[in-house]
């Protein structure tokens, strides 16, 4: 018996389900739930789903061209380590999870498996003798749903909607207390580098800080761990925990703030030159983030509700632009002591892929570095009134970018770029061929 499997059953001998996990391209967790007594079978190599399982649509539906010339042939779905942990937030002590990644029939690395993607993002890297650090900023909605439509979870007096979110209100946290004590014990338990919450900007909105690690793909691994258990509290409480892009149409959208430095083989920030302005590197590394953003945006704004965001005024850069310490820019260089300079990537969303949107950075900087770019000067002031050329801003034009891009090709590889773009188109013709409660009430009486 594997010894973290062997660990896990007599430490926890009150589980007896296993939910056995493997995010798909749109970060949705897909798998089964396993009695106890398999679990020595998924660390031996005997758990198996079809490859196809990753390029599900959002509702979960196969594109059937993928499906057909397949065959729906199955992969070998292996653990995760370090992801075999109880779900605190469960109905009772019975539950556990485990985290899954797909390999081939003859044990390779299954490239469209985003997992995979990233680690081989990270393997030009570390030929480089470099070691990526990073963190994110996840941001998230507390909110009610039924029948009713979709309401805040602040108290609202009938017919009235909220002034204002009370941003960074202390209060609001105190009202939601033992909701986020629940939510920091479930990081304990689950390993999580919980970094601390504040209150966003929006009636509802909340945003949760991680630790900088040196491992991108195991903070990917924690993003979706978190934004699981985050959802898993809330319903406790009798809320849904939303990381939709844009939840609430006149107010600001849920984003993923990614922050990066680098490290070199002595462990020194290759972004510091013991100024504010930070190296060549860095800026080399900027311009490859701003050149290859409209061809990422299939990545960072992932699904139809995605484009919300990018509205004047809500807070979500919609050109490729940067700067220092200016929250308008789509690449921003934070304050700071000079040993942790670094990039902020300010165009994801919540509702992104986290190994995906790291993937797509990752080769973003070391392109610009290999290719010596050159961001030009920063922006001061409004980066919305000042930026150039826009990013996409509906979901066709970006598929169209990200499925004929050489970047993504070369970097991501084609069969992830092929299966996400194909999950992807089949996504967006479900929502054109769909009519709208606003179109009845423009066109069905005035025309």
């Amino acid at each position: 018996m594997s010894v973290e499997a062997d660990w896990f059953l007599r430490t926890f001998p009150d589980i007896t389900t296993i939910e056995a996990l493997l995010p798909d391209c749109n970060g949705v967790m897909r798998g089964k739930w396993l009695p106890r007594h398999k679990l020595e079978k998924v660390f031996q190599g005997e758990f198996k789903l079809p490859m196809t399982a990753l390029s599900l649509d959002i509702w979960g539906r196969d594109v059937e061209e993928l499906v057909f010339e397949s065959g729906d042939a199955d992969g070998v779905c292996r653990p995760i380590e370090g992801s075999l942990l109880p779900t605190p937030w469960a109905s009772d002590d019975s539950y556990g999870q485990v985290m899954l990644s797909l390999y081939n029939a003859e044990g390779e690395p299954y490239l469209g498996d985003p997992r995979n993607v990233l680690k081989q993002v990270l393997g030009r890297f570390h030929n480089a003798g470099w070691r990526p650090v990073v963190a994110a900023e996840l941001e998230f909605s507390l909110v009610h749903y039924d029948r009713r439509g979709i309401r805040h979870s602040c108290p609202v007096p009938a017919g009235h909607e909220p002034i204002g979110g009370n941003t960074y209100g202390v209060d609001v946290l105190q009202n939601n207390a033992a909701m986020l004590k629940e939510i920091r014990e479930a990081c304990e338990v689950q390993h999580i580098p919980f970094d601390g919450i504040v209150k966003e900007s929006a009636p509802s909105q909340y945003e949760i800080n991680m630790q900088h690690i040196d491992n991108p793909v195991l903070a990917a691994d924690q993003i979706q761990m978190i934004k699981r258990l985050v959802k898993g509290v809330a319903a406790r409480h009798g809320l849904i925990a939303s990381f939709m892009a844009k939840p609430f149409e006149n107010e600001a959208g849920n984003g993923m703030h990614v922050h990066c430095s680098v490290l070199d083989e002595q462990e020194r920030n290759i972004f510091d030159d013991g100024t504010e302005r930070g190296t060549e590197l860095l800026r080399h590394a900027v311009a490859g983030c701003m050149q290859y953003m409209g061809e990422s945006m299939a990545v960072y704004a992932p699904n139809f509700n995605s484009y919300r965001r990018f509205q004047p005024g809500a807070h979500a850069p919609t050109a490729p632009c940067w700067g220092y310490d200016n929250r308008t820019v789509s690449v921003r260089i934070p304050a700071g002591k000079s040993s942790a300079r670094r990039l902020e990537l300010r165009v994801a969303g919540a509702d992104a892929n986290p190994y995906l949107v790291y993937a797509a950075l990752l080769s973003g900087i070391i392109e610009g570095i290999a290719q010596q770019s050159d961001p030009g000067e920063p922006i001061q002031g409004d980066g919305y009134v000042q930026a150039g050329q826009l990013l996409p801003l509906y979901l066709p034009e970006a598929i169209q970018l990200f499925q004929n891009s050489d970047f993504i090709a070369r970097n991501l590889g084609k069969e992830l770029q092929r299966i996400y773009s194909l999950s992807k188109a089949q996504e967006n013709a479900e929502f054109r061929a769909r009519i709208s409660e606003l179109e009845y009430t423009s066109y069905l009486e005035r025309l």
